[in-house]
């Protein structure tokens, strides 16, 4: 039943996706973004938005866009994850990363682009009719993906690469809950938002499928197949990554 619905969900918002990328026309920025955003991916947090928003008995239709958008948002984030000064990956999804397929300018400004569509997207009555929930879903994700959130994350993250005495589990759960976490919490938050709703049960219950994603994250680095994952495998731990795994083991993180 999962799968069907997740399948079913990604082929809505991949659709809406799409639509959205006609405006964009024709170019090497506007390709690199729909390769970016479109070539793949479990649309997890998608699936997040479009179920919260049906658990809050907001039509499907009226959350399309808002799952768009934090798709957007994601794929921003990992064009930028992948450039060489900070992850250094050539493959995504089993394919060349954004800065390998075109150049490095090119994925910076695709990811710029991704993310400032997203807001747009959000900012548009068409997505809500109401200003104020409109306002609501903007306000949160600037948090959830600026310097309080995915984007101190990502610092948290690089700066252990290379820090002297190894993160506490306490340290090392606050920078995944930042660089990972924040962004899911913002997706299973945004149906109770588009249903004008209290969104504490479902903040509560993002943060900890948040945090398990990025322990089973963890623990396919070290043991899962590259050609079934589709990147580079092995790597946090060559890199000095601070990860569950790298303090735990494997059988701790599970």
């Amino acid at each position: 039943m999962f799968k069907d619905r997740l399948q079913g969900h990604t082929a809505r918002v991949e659709a809406c996706m799409k639509d959205l990328f006609k405006d964009l026309g024709d170019g090497k920025l506007a390709d690199a973004m729909r390769y970016g955003a479109l070539s793949g991916g479990k649309r997890l947090r998608a699936f997040l938005v479009l179920e919260g928003a049906d658990l809050y008995r907001v039509p499907l239709a009226n959350a399309d866009r808002v799952a768009a958008a934090v798709e957007c948002m994601h794929a921003y984030s990992l064009i930028h994850d992948d450039l060489p000064s900070m992850d250094d990956d050539d493959l995504r999804r089993g394919l060349p990363t954004v800065h390998k397929k075109w150049d490095e300018a090119t994925a910076v400004l695709a990811g710029d682009a991704l993310q400032t569509m997203a807001f747009e997207i959000l900012a548009s009555p068409r997505t809500s009719t109401d200003a104020n929930i409109r306002l609501r879903l903007i306000s949160s994700l600037t948090g959830a993906v600026g310097a309080s959130g995915m984007v101190l994350g990502q610092a948290q993250d690089i700066a252990a690469e290379t820090a002297t005495v190894p993160l506490t589990l306490e340290q090392i759960t606050e920078l995944q809950a930042n660089k990972t976490g924040a962004l899911f919490t913002w997706s299973a938050v945004a149906g109770p938002v588009l249903g004008n709703s209290d969104t504490t049960t479902m903040r509560n219950y993002a943060e900890a499928i948040g945090l398990a994603f990025q322990i089973a994250d963890d623990i396919l680095d070290v043991e899962g197949d590259a050609t079934k994952a589709g990147k580079r495998l092995q790597k946090d731990q060559a890199a000095g990554k601070a990860t569950f795994v790298s303090l735990l083991g494997v059988d701790g993180a599970r």
